[in-house]
């Protein structure tokens, strides 16, 4: 099957089904779905957290000389200064004359503005993880597969708060789905561009990997690792443990069953 097809497959693997797991989820009475996402956010956790550090950074250590393996690193940790820097903007924008307040979703004014604000951001950030699938994939066949499938585990619990944010604005169950449908397509939209806009450079692959894995490692510990901190019981933390092993464990079996 040409690399393409791959591509585009996974890609709407990764930004469609997450939605519509998502949207299956929002169907839930929202106490369960409170006692679930909590869970999700473990599992994705462990899930990006593998796919960067047993995916990812061996294939692109993998792709350069054996003199230049230092670059590698020194992408992620750029990688990883830009995505803070980049969050640090988008926190600014909230600050107000002396007084600075950072807004969670469910904190967010409820109106059509914040709507638009989400479909956005989401947009953008579908977009990029269509380009870290089409760069995976044309690495490694086996290594686009899971990257694809950490993609999808970290849009979940993602798409369930973005969903959750446009029905707190006014938006109804049906448009809610319709735009998180729509703005999933720009997965597939970054896949087929970057196909055709990375083969020609092959040799920059191994840094677009190296800042694949930067992001993959920046969610994890930057966004989910903290909401995973506000409970502290033990029972809690075990669970916790456990699921984030259960990702990173699935990350290990996918990529050595299909090497």
């Amino acid at each position: 099957m040409p690399l393409i097809v791959w591509i585009i497959i996974f890609c709407l693997l990764g930004g469609l089904l997450s939605v519509l797991a998502a949207a299956l989820f929002l169907v839930l009475r929202e106490s369960v779905r409170n006692h679930f996402l909590p869970h999700l956010v473990s599992f994705a956790t462990g899930a990006l957290l593998g796919a960067a550090f047993l995916g990812l950074l061996p294939h692109a250590l993998a792709s350069v000389n054996s003199s230049d393996t230092h670059v590698i690193p020194m992408a992620v940790l750029l990688g990883l200064l830009g995505f803070f820097v980049l969050e640090k903007l988008v926190l600014w924008r909230h600050c107000h004359a002396d007084h600075c307040e950072v807004h969670a979703p469910d904190q967010k004014s409820r109106n059509h503005s914040t709507g638009a604000m989400i479909l956005i951001g989401d947009s953008l950030h579908n977009f990029l993880d269509g380009i870290l699938i089409a760069a995976a994939f044309l690495t490694d066949l086996h290594l686009g597969i899971v990257t694809s499938l950490a993609v999808a585990a970290h849009e979940i619990p993602q798409e369930v708060g973005d969903f959750a944010v446009l029905l707190h604005s006014g938006f109804t169950r049906s448009r809610a789905f319709l735009y998180n449908v729509l703005t999933s397509l720009t997965t597939v939209l970054g896949g087929v561009l970057s196909y055709f806009a990375l083969q020609p450079m092959q040799a920059a692959l191994p840094y677009i990997l190296a800042v694949a894995a930067s992001s993959f490692i920046y969610i994890a510990v930057a966004d989910l690792i903290p909401t995973l901190h506000q409970r502290v019981e033990g029972k809690a933390a075990l669970g916790q443990v456990l699921l984030i092993a259960a990702g990173i464990l699935l990350i290990y079996s996918t990529h050595s069953t299909l090497h």
